[in-house]
């Protein structure tokens, strides 16, 4: 059987057709003549449907002998890839709804085959047809697809002045939407629910918050785009990096507990700058401060947090959830450096705790680094300090960056203000410019 490694060696044709969403495939005559030629298509019983009168057409109009293609339904991503193997050396037409290059299967394709082996031949998507329908301008909304996906990513987008078009599947049913606005503090939100676009049973409904949650039992058809446009006060979820330190769940009273505090984040993602690819370590996440604001101003990054602490831990995953950062923040049980073997070699990693273990993480964390990677530290005690900069004279001194956070807070003593100041946080940075032993 052919193997992902395969594909660079051997070469398939494969014409991926977006048949748009009208009733009737709209197709200019290249993409005609592919699925014409074709001798394998693949595609849902719906989509077969639509394409089986252009092909009566072409044998009627031939008025010879022709062989119809062999028509295959669409099975799991998880066979496809042997299903095409088996197809080798034929013309294969995949059929794929809308646009098969945006959140369609077209992605999927490109990973398995490369772009040199396949023919794409553009449709209209549904969240162009419900823009267009709504008098929406595409670059002015945010495209989310939670389809497949958890609900709790919305959370991520939810946002003042913010459109959103979503792909939902059904654990993300209008009613769903709707109660994700209410808990997010925009309970004057209108959503619109765009059924069947195209078809000529076509319909688009607005719906208040209130409304869609009154109407639990409401059912929609499963071919729809909800447009959601966030109206209320917000202040739930963040608009800009540095949390407000009382929004997160801790194991003390709000605003307290193991969490790195607000001036303090804001200082450490400057530091790491958090970029699209990037995997990140967070030792010691505690409860999970740094890890979600990472996860959730660079959500094209994959952020490990690792903690052993059971109130911590329970304490992370409500945040994960909180914030939505359920894609890309996964939680690791243990303590490091034992957990860290089994992890994918980060570029990014933090280390906020190490439960008496720094020199050996410090160690195992700076081995695996790439070059150009960064190792971010923070210390608040003597000895913790001590180890760093320790660590830091066996490196040359262009590879190491390092500043204190010193923050008073403004408070009132009898009836006066005065500052209070915090404990110093020593922040040290870590840069692999070059491969060298740090022994």
């Amino acid at each position: 059987m052919m193997q992902d490694s395969d594909k660079a060696s051997r070469r398939v044709c494969i014409d991926v057709v977006g048949l748009g969403v009208a009733e009737h495939a709209l197709l200019t005559p290249a993409t005609q003549k592919a699925i014409q030629q074709a001798e394998v298509i693949i595609g849902s019983d719906r989509q077969l449907a639509v394409i089986s009168q252009l092909l009566t057409r072409h044998i009627d109009h031939k008025q010879t002998s022709y062989s119809q293609p062999k028509q295959v339904l669409l099975p799991p991503l998880s066979q496809l890839f042997e299903l095409l193997d088996s197809c080798q050396q034929q013309r294969v037409v995949i059929l794929a709804s809308g646009d098969p290059l945006h959140y369609g299967i077209g992605r999927w394709l490109l990973t398995k085959f490369g772009k040199e082996n396949l023919q794409f031949h553009a449709g209209i998507s549904s969240i162009q047809a419900a823009c267009h329908a709504l008098g929406l301008a595409l670059q002015d909304v945010e495209v989310l697809s939670l389809h497949g996906r958890a609900l709790a990513k919305i959370r991520t987008r939810l946002k003042t002045k913010q459109t959103l078009v979503i792909l939902t599947d059904k654990h993300s049913q209008p009613q769903h939407l709707a109660q994700e606005c209410m808990n997010a503090g925009f309970a004057q939100s209108v959503i619109w629910v765009c059924e069947l676009l195209g078809y000529a049973q076509q319909r688009i409904r607005a719906f208040t918050v209130a409304q869609l949650i009154a109407a639990p039992d409401l059912s929609f058809d499963p071919l729809h785009v909800s447009v959601v446009e966030p109206l209320g006060a917000g202040g739930v979820l963040p608009n800009f990096p540095g949390i407000e330190d009382h929004c997160f769940v801790t194991d003390r009273e709000a605003g307290k507990g193991m969490i790195t505090k607000r001036e303090v984040r804001l200082q450490l993602l400057s530091l790491m700058q958090p970029a699209k690819g990037d995997v990140i370590w967070d030792i010691g996440a505690g409860c999970g401060g740094v890890a979600v604001e990472l996860a959730y101003w660079q959500q094209d990054a994959k952020v490990y947090a690792i903690e052993h602490h059971s109130a911590r831990l329970r304490c992370l995953v409500a945040n994960q959830q909180r914030f939505g950062v359920v894609a890309n923040l996964a939680i690791i049980t243990g303590r490091a450096p034992a957990e860290l073997a089994a992890l994918p070699i980060a570029n990014k990693i933090f280390i906020g705790g190490s439960d008496g273990e720094l020199a050996s993480v410090l160690a195992l964390s700076w081995q695996q680094l790439p070059v150009g990677g960064v190792l971010v530290a923070s210390a608040v005690t003597e000895t913790t300090k001590y180890q760093l900069q320790h660590f830091a004279q066996q490196l040359p001194d262009e590879q190491t960056e390092t500043l204190q956070v010193a923050i008073s807070k403004g408070t009132k003593l009898a009836g006066q203000l005065m500052y209070k100041p915090n404990l110093p946080v020593t922040l040290f940075k870590f840069t692999k410019y070059e491969e060298a032993d740090n022994e």
